[in-house]
């Protein structure tokens, strides 16, 4: 019997590498046309910045920061079947000349339509459900209320953002529940939250919401980008470090590509990490999305990608904190065994 349908994590989510210009490029080899990209400055301070299809290419939200969204009309300027245009933006953020810089990229499917299954109609709901990816985008209205994601399955990991206005970014993961909230621009731990998700778990066609501006701000247009766990590509779980006293193995049922993590129980910083900033065991390389900050590149040890999951490699609070919960999102380099039965091979 299959593990997983999806035998290339790569047409649904890929990593991409590129180097600054300062002009006009192409960057090609994504492997399929992205709705969503997420970009950083590996070499430099510079913000994270993401931009989709569905609100448009000219508009950026930077995750460490709770800035509104800017226009930028020279940076990524198209999307193709192998990847995205940028343009003449000599930014720290995006293309600057010398600088090398990382993109995360999801295919969900274009900007989409509007979605009627919950009390808000969505502006656009961009929905993959394959891989279980969705965006959407809606206007809030400040009291108990009902959206349709698109995805024919339960969502596990939700980012949420009122993206006009200054504000912060709002973290849903299941192992932490709805009626708890973790922000994705700041460092604090899980906090009681029953106004953002109504203290109601997503079903596998609506996501509940409160009243709170951080998930439906009256009159204010709201942005979610949504996944569910995927076998054999994509799982948000949790693992409780052992500090000193060990170091987890978790599974996940695929060799990683991407990871995001937190130790949800301390103030700490979040943490990304994929396969081709470390290409080989043990990684080390690891930017974080609540921070500007260039690349961390030293000795640090921090997690093995494995056949079928990955170990933790660090005894910090950050990543291994004693008896502390610490969750993930992650997604598929391979799955541990595809339609075609052909087993994945470790790094």
């Amino acid at each position: 019997m299959a593990y997983s349908t999806i035998n290339k994590s790569s047409d649904y989510f890929n990593t991409k590498l590129y180097s600054g210009t300062g002009a006009i490029q192409t960057v090609s080899g994504v492997g399929f046309e992205p709705s969503w990209i997420w970009t950083k400055s590996r070499t430099n301070t510079g913000n994270h910045q993401i931009t989709d299809q569905v609100r448009g290419l000219t508009k950026y939200i930077r995750t460490n920061a709770t800035n509104a969204e800017d226009t930028k009309t020279n940076a990524v300027t198209a999307v193709n079947s192998d990847g995205f245009v940028l343009g003449a933006d000599s930014s720290n953020d995006i293309n600057a000349s010398g600088q090398t810089y990382v993109s995360w990229n999801w295919k969900a499917n274009g900007q989409g339509s509007s979605n009627t299954d919950g009390s808000i109609n969505t502006t656009y709901t961009s929905a993959n459900t394959t891989s279980g990816c969705s965006i959407i985008t809606y206007t809030g209205t400040g009291a108990n209320a009902t959206i349709g994601h698109g995805l024919g399955m339960v969502p596990t990991f939700i980012i949420f953002r009122r993206y006009q206005q200054a504000e912060n970014w709002n973290v849903y993961h299941h192992s932490i529940g709805a009626g708890k909230s973790l922000r994705l621009n700041e460092t604090g731990a899980e906090a009681n939250d029953a106004t953002a998700l109504n203290s109601t778990a997503p079903t596998s066609s609506l996501i509940s919401l409160g009243s709170s501006v951080n998930t439906n701000a009256s009159g204010n247009p709201m942005i979610a980008w949504c996944f569910s766990d995927v076998q054999g590509f994509s799982k948000a779980g949790s693992y409780i470090g052992a500090g000193g006293g060990g170091q987890p193995f978790i599974y996940t049922g695929f060799k990683p590509a991407f990871i995001i993590t937190r130790n949800v129980t301390s103030a700490v910083d979040w943490g990304m990490f994929d396969n081709k900033r470390n290409e080989y065991n043990v990684v080390q390389n690891v930017l974080l999305p609540n921070n500007s900050a260039a690349e961390t590149t030293g000795t640090a040890k921090y997690f093995d990608f494995l056949s079928n999951g990955f170990k933790v490699k660090n005894d910090s609070l950050q990543y291994n904190g004693t008896n502390e919960k610490h969750i993930y999102m992650a997604f598929a380099e391979a799955p541990l065994v595809g339609s075609n039965n052909v087993p994945c091979t470790a790094r």
